[in-house]
C-alpha cells in the first residue's frame, strides 16, 4: 500500500507546485452569477457552494496537487452542508487531487476511533465495512496526547492515509499556550514537535518523511526553521500565507 505522504510528495513533484487550495466557502463571497440560480434557502445556498467548489477544482486540479476543505464552513449549514462537504471531497478525488479534510479533531478512546472510522478508515456494520468520507489526510489536535492520535495512526497504517497534527499555529494568540516553557526548557510547541516526530517513526516513506505530519504556521518563520531542525522527518502543512498572513501583520511583530 502506497504511503500517503509519498503520494502527496509525488503529486507535488509532478506538478512542480507545493501549494494547497483551501475550500472554505463563504456564501457572501460566491459570485452572483452562481447564487442567482438557486433558492435563498439553506439547501439552495449549499447547491451554490457546491457549484462554486467544483468550478475552483476544475480550474486548478491540473496545477495544484491538493485541496483542503475546512469542515466548519459546511457544518454551519447542517446536514445539507455535510452532504456538499462529502460531494466536494469526492469530486476533488475524482479529479486526481489529494484531499486534506481540515477537521481538527481531538478526543480519546472510542470517540477518537469513531472520528477516524468516519474520515480515514471504515465504519463497521455487522458483516460489512463502509467508507464514509474517504479523504487522504485529516488535521488533528494533539492536546489529549497519544490517546487521541493512536486510532488515526492505526488507520493510516491500515488504509494508507495520513494526518497533519497541529503544532505551532498561525493565529496571533497561538503563543498564549504554544510558547509556554516547560521544565525541560522546551516550549510546548517544541515538545509537541518531538512527539509528532516520534509518533510518525513507523510511517516514514521513500522520501524520508512520515504520513504523521504537522501543521506549522508561516506567520512564525523563525519557529518554523527551528522546528525543521527538531523534526527532520516531519512533513509540514504551512497555513498563514496570503490573506491570513496579511491579517497577522497587524497583530504580530513576529512575521
Amino acid at each position: 500500500m502506497e504511503n500517503a505522504i509519498d503520494k502527496l510528495i509525488d503529486k507535488i513533484k509532478q506538478m512542480d507546485n507545493p501549494t494547497v487550495i483551501g475550500l472554505d466557502p463563504r456564501y457572501s463571497m460566491i459570485p452572483e452569477c452562481i447564487t442567482k440560480k438557486y433558492d435563498k434557502t439553506i439547501k439552495g445556498a449549499c447547491e451554490a457552494i457546491l457549484e462554486f467548489n467544483k468550478a475552483l477544482i476544475d480550474a486548478t486540479y491540473d496545477i495544484i496537487p491538493a485541496v483542503k476543505p475546512q469542515i466548519a464552513f459546511y457544518e454551519m449549514f447542517g446536514t445539507d452542508g455535510i452532504e456538499i462537504f462529502n460531494k466536494t471531497c469526492k469530486y476533488a478525488k475524482e479529479k486526481g487531487m489529494i484531499v486534506i479534510a481540515d477537521i481538527k479533531r481531538g478526543d480519546i478512546g472510542s470517540t477518537a476511533e469513531g472520528y477516524s472510522n468516519a474520515y480515514l478508515g471504515k465504519t463497521p456494520l455487522e458483516e460489512i465495512e463502509q467508507s464514509i468520507f474517504d479523504v487522504d489526510f485529516v488535521t488533528l489536535n494533539p492536546y489529549l496526547g497519544i490517546d487521541g492520535i493512536k486510532p488515526f495512526i492505526e488507520d493510516c497504517k491500515k488504509y494508507g492515509k495520513g494526518v497533519f497534527i497541529i503544532d505551532k499555529t498561525s493565529n496571533p494568540s497561538s503563543g498564549e499556550l504554544q510558547d509556554l516553557k516547560l521544565e525541560n526548557g522546551k516550549t510546548i510547541y517544541e515538545e509537541v514537535a518531538s512527539l509528532i516526530e516520534k509518533w510518525g517513526e513507523e510511517l516514514r516513506g521513500k522520501y524520508g518523511y512520515s504520513s504523521i505530519s504537522s501543521v506549522v504556521g508561516a506567520t512564525y518563520p523563525e519557529q518554523l526553521q527551528s522546528l525543521r531542525k527538531l523534526a527532520p522527518h516531519t512533513f509540514f502543512l504551512i497555513p498563514g500565507y496570503g490573506a491570513q498572513r496579511r491579517k497577522s501583520r497587524r497583530y504580530s511583530t513576529r512575521v
